[in-house]
């Protein structure tokens, strides 16, 4: 299984030294242009726009990438018509790709991810830079010879330390970003749980609609709707259902049936 949406992120920003908030935002095309320049290191970096925002700059970015996938013979398709509308589905499936072949073929040591950057423009915020730790001595990826490459890792930020007088302008400053970003974090994770909610309940109707044409099917202990139900409805242990929420679900099921 791949690594979750923020893992990803975490190891984006640290790897890159920016301050990517949402997997969507790898559908300019940038970020992906970079994790492959961390990897190969010849990439025409001074080519891409980090400050794209239309679908056009996105297949710019694109072209650059599917030019270094020609270029080492990455046989992978790059979706571009499904990256370059920013849904988050299509960008997590693909930097999920992505970060497994950085694992294989990145070649260890620093990567200065700023100094790769256009310097002209407002590039993306940098988070603190970082280096990795050398995986091994050897030829590069682009030899082909595949050595797994170890995530860049960063001390924790230490917490702005408020005083009893005044002069917390910074502090406030910090806090507000600092809320933003958790905002912004617990917004994502939403986003995350209805979709795959929405497609829990999916399935969910369709067993109903399953069973409901032919009734004898759920009768079978030993059958596939049976078995999915079990999936579907079994809790963790200690876990129980609040009354209110127990009581509103029969509820809607008597108004649905």
């Amino acid at each position: 299984m791949g690594e979750s949406r923020q893992e990803l992120l975490a190891w984006l920003n640290t790897l890159l030294q920016q301050n990517i908030t949402k997997v969507e935002q790898c559908g300019t095309g940038a970020p992906l242009c970079q994790i492959f320049d961390s990897i190969f290191q010849d990439l025409p970096m001074r080519k891409v726009n980090f400050n794209a925002n239309t679908e056009y700059e996105y297949l710019q970015n694109f072209k650059i990438l599917q030019n270094a996938f020609t270029k080492h013979k990455i046989e992978r398709i790059v979706p571009v018509p499904n990256l370059i509308k920013c849904k988050m589905q299509d960008n997590l499936e693909f930097l999920q790709w992505s970060k497994r072949y950085w694992d294989q073929y990145y070649p260890g040591g620093d990567y200065d991810a700023l100094a790769r950057r256009p310097k002209t423009g407002t590039a993306p915020t940098p988070a603190p830079a970082v280096s990795s730790r050398t995986s091994g001595a050897g030829a590069g990826a682009g030899a082909g010879a595949a050595r797994r490459g170890v995530t860049p890792t960063t001390a924790p930020t230490p917490r702005t330390k408020w005083s009893a007088g005044g002069g917390g302008g910074g502090g406030n400053s910090a806090v507000a970003a600092e809320n933003t970003q958790l905002k912004d974090t617990v917004a994502g994770l939403e986003r995350e749980r209805d979709f795959y909610f929405s497609k829990l309940r999916e399935i969910e109707v369709l067993l109903q609609q399953a069973v409901e044409a032919d009734p004898d099917i759920e009768k079978d202990e030993d059958g596939l709707i049976k078995a999915i139900q079990v999936i579907l409805y079994s809790t963790e242990e200690g876990f129980e259902i609040p009354a209110e929420v127990e009581g509103a679900v029969v509820q809607d099921d008597q108004e649905t049936f």
